[in-house]
């Protein structure tokens, strides 16, 4: 893991001006497309540095592979999107709304209903039925005909049958298909999922990426963590590396293979990105596409930062 306690001047200035940055605009002055803006996100736990210096963009109707080794900061990352702990530096925005303090404004309560974020172990209920925590999420977010919604669910991912079990009477995978519908209940406009595959059998696994695949043609952002980039490949647009906190990369999933040229499939980019070097990430970052239409994506790998137009 990557240690720091202290932040030098030039880091603290470039995040001076990113907030300011922040702050002059509104979401109503930003690209609408645009649902998530990370830029220079830094976490610590006490002197251990979890997430340093990553940045990246990513609009409606994409989906963000993000990939690295156990313990390369992804729950952290996909976390402070949530707003469920606070970043130690950088600027967040999701979904319009400035996620970086972490506090319980109603900004951030307001964000609340347009994401939702299913963790690796996702905690359920253990004194409700199946089709309870249907009952519950759809009352709580207030969906409209949440009944027919959650049948039509429970009947897809094969819960139909358990619909009067508890939570603690169901096998690891079908935990998970059930915390990943009630995520998928109320329409999120920001999918985080943490190795959703895990658990889940070979038809299991087909049907939560073709479900992710359709979540993305109806215009959510979706980004799905892995430490397998072959699982989840064939379904992103964008892929974000990360290893040992740090950005090895970010941009279109294509562009890693590009980035490798002795890689012969991007799985083995993949590897190449992922394995030590004596150069810290900055200094090897190359300017990858990140553009959606004509829509300028400002993104940062490392200490490089550009913005390009298509």
């Amino acid at each position: 893991m990557w240690k720091r306690t202290t932040i030098d001047a030039k880091s603290a200035q470039a995040d001076t001006e990113t907030k300011a940055d922040f702050a002059s605009g509104t979401p109503e002055q930003r690209d609408d497309r645009i649902t998530i803006d990370v830029r220079r996100l830094r976490k610590l736990y006490g002197d251990g540095l979890a997430v340093d210096d990553v940045s990246f963009s990513l609009a409606k109707g994409q989906i963000c592979g993000l990939v690295g080794p156990n313990g390369a900061g992804k729950t952290t990352t996909m976390r402070c999107l949530a707003g469920l702990i606070t970043p130690t530096d950088g600027c967040l925005r999701v979904a319009g709304f400035d996620v970086s303090r972490g506090d319980l404004s109603p900004s951030l309560l307001e964000l609340k209903r347009r994401l939702a974020y299913v963790p690796d172990d996702p905690p359920l209920f253990d004194d409700l039925s199946v089709s309870e925590h249907f009952d519950f999420i759809g009352r709580m977010y207030r969906v409209d005909r949440h009944r027919k919604k959650s049948d039509e669910l429970m009947q897809r991912f094969g819960l139909w049958d358990k619909r009067s079990a508890a939570a603690t009477s169901l096998s690891r995978g079908m935990r998970q298909k059930l915390a990943v519908c009630c995520a998928y209940l109320f329409d999120p406009q920001i999918l985080l999922l943490d190795e959703p595959l895990t658990g889940l059998d070979p038809p299991g696994i087909r049907l939560l990426l073709e479900t992710v695949r359709e979540r993305a043609e109806a215009g959510a952002t979706v980004i799905i963590s892995s430490h397998l980039l072959a699982m989840i490949e064939k379904i992103c647009s964008h892929l974000l590396v990360i290893t040992d906190g740090r950005t090895r990369f970010f941009g279109r999933s294509e562009n890693l293979k590009k980035q490798y040229p002795a890689a012969t499939t991007l799985e083995e980019a993949y590897f190449a990105a992922t394995e030590p070097h004596d150069q810290p990430p900055s200094a090897r970052a190359e300017f990858l596409d990140g553009t959606v239409g004509e829509t300028p994506i400002t993104f940062a790998i490392g200490d490089y930062q550009s913005e390009t137009t298509a």
